[in-house]
């Protein structure tokens, strides 16, 4: 692990102006003054070492007696969330923009107490691994070799929320908003960041955006390459994609390395079968990807599935980069919940939420860009974890310790932690092999 370096006056000078220029970038979508001083407000106590990132807090920081003007500015002032979104994506492709990035679909859950929050109910939510009452965000982020961060978001609203006007009301749910899937909201962000002319050329997601005939469909009339993981009841040529992969012989599975994980590159064992349908150019296939065994298994080794459609003479080892690039978004969820609050509001419409999340996003994607400058180009190992959880925020040398100004001392986490470094993509554990020769069609 490389040696952490202090950072000095001028490297704190230079992120205060970095920052500084970031805010500059979204005066105009405030229009007054006093929205400025808020948004400009918000985002410094986002980053500043609060114990809690709620309304409480950041009043407190900001100076404010009572939270009254903080909720103002997330629930009525005159903005537009959307637009800033729009600087979010213009900022990190500006800085992370290459035309081979991946990009990554996900969710995360934000578990709420009550049925008042705008698409609360009780469902599943990855952070927490259960089924529990909580809100869903679908998420857009981006990766390429210069770094990481977050393009997008949705809430995403339940059958149950969406056909009840009064609940829809007391949120501020606007009228156009309908009952939309998942793998929807998904598209609708991609066809955003292709609109906006983002260079890219994959996607990848997990089973919930993978298994969406119309989403892999989506990309390819786009020319978007994928890497989209799918359950093992997947159908190709009406077989199960297990009954496929249970074919494929022992010599043909090779170990290659996904990328760094916290305890270093994440191995397992990969199979590919190419099948017939992609257009000229392309070549689809089966991805499989086999857990380690350290000894003989009582029961076989767990197995995860994609589809994948990518370039005529894509080697296997790029699918599985690409396939593990899908990994950097838990730990943009994680340094964005805890460095930045993005799960800490405390507003229940749909205008508060949105406001909240995209400028928590903003402020992840200052860090992001930051802590990528900040190492020269050199490309670290993946975050640092604190033994009994996430990554904790704003140490000693962290960005956002030293460019967040001086306010809420009373409040602040006296905390020693490191900050959370980039996750590099690590070499393959063993050379490129093309396609076309992995695994012969049946």
């Amino acid at each position: 692990m490389p040696t952490s370096v202090m950072p000095t006056s001028a490297d704190a000078q230079r992120w205060a102006a970095g920052l500084e220029d970031l805010m500059a970038r979204l005066d105009p979508r405030f229009g007054r003054i006093e929205p400025r001083r808020r948004a400009r407000a918000y985002v410094r106590g986002l980053l500043a070492p609060l114990e809690r990132k709620n309304g409480w807090h950041l009043a407190e920081a900001a100076g404010d007696a009572t939270p009254d003007g903080v909720q103002d500015f997330l629930a009525r002032a005159h903005w537009d969330a959307e637009a800033v979104r729009d600087d979010l994506r213009a900022y990190v492709v500006e800085h992370f923009g290459a035309p081979g990035a991946v990009f990554v679909l996900d969710e995360t859950g934000f578990v709420k107490k009550g049925t008042k929050s705008v698409g609360v109910q009780r469902q599943y939510s990855g952070t927490a691994g259960r089924i529990d009452n909580c809100q869903v965000g679908v998420f857009l982020a981006y990766a390429s070799r210069h770094g990481y961060a977050f393009l997008d978001r949705a809430l995403y609203l339940p059958e149950s929320w969406a056909a009840d006007p009064e609940r829809r009301a007391a949120a501020g749910v606007p009228g156009a908003v309908a009952f939309t899937t998942k793998p929807k909201l998904g598209r609708a962000m991609l066809a955003r960041a292709l609109a906006a002319g983002l260079p890219g050329a994959w996607v990848t997601a997990d089973t919930v955006y993978g298994s969406d005939s119309t989403l892999r469909r989506w990309c390819e009339a786009h020319a978007l390459a994928y890497v989209l993981a799918v359950t093992s009841e997947q159908h190709l040529a009406r077989r199960p994609v297990a009954e496929w992969i249970a074919e494929v012989p022992p010599a043909a599975w090779q170990r290659l390395s996904a990328g760094d994980g916290a305890k270093g590159p994440r191995l397992y064992d990969w199979a590919y079968v190419p099948y017939r349908g992609a257009p000229a150019g392309w070549r689809a296939g089966l991805l499989a990807r086999r857990a380690l065994t350290k000894r003989a298994p009582t029961k076989p080794a767990e197995i995860a599935y994609y589809l994948t459609q990518a370039p005529e003479g894509t080697t296997v080892q790029e699918l599985v980069r690409v396939a593990g690039t899908r990994w950097v978004v838990e730990a943009a969820f994680e340094a964005a919940k805890g460095e930045v609050g993005l799960d800490q509001y405390e507003v229940r419409g749909w205008t508060g939420w949105h406001r909240h999340v995209t400028l928590a996003l903003l402020a992840h994607a200052y860090l992001a860009v930051t802590r990528a400058a900040a190492g020269g180009g050199k490309r670290r190992r993946g975050p640092r974890r604190s033994p009994r959880g996430p990554p904790a925020a704003h140490g000693a040398g962290s960005p956002s310790a030293l460019v967040a100004p001086r306010v809420g001392s009373s409040s602040r986490r006296r905390a020693r932690a490191r900050m959370v470094h980039l996750a590099p993509a690590t070499p393959a554990a063993r050379a490129p092999v093309a396609l076309a020769t992995a695994c012969a069609h049946r």
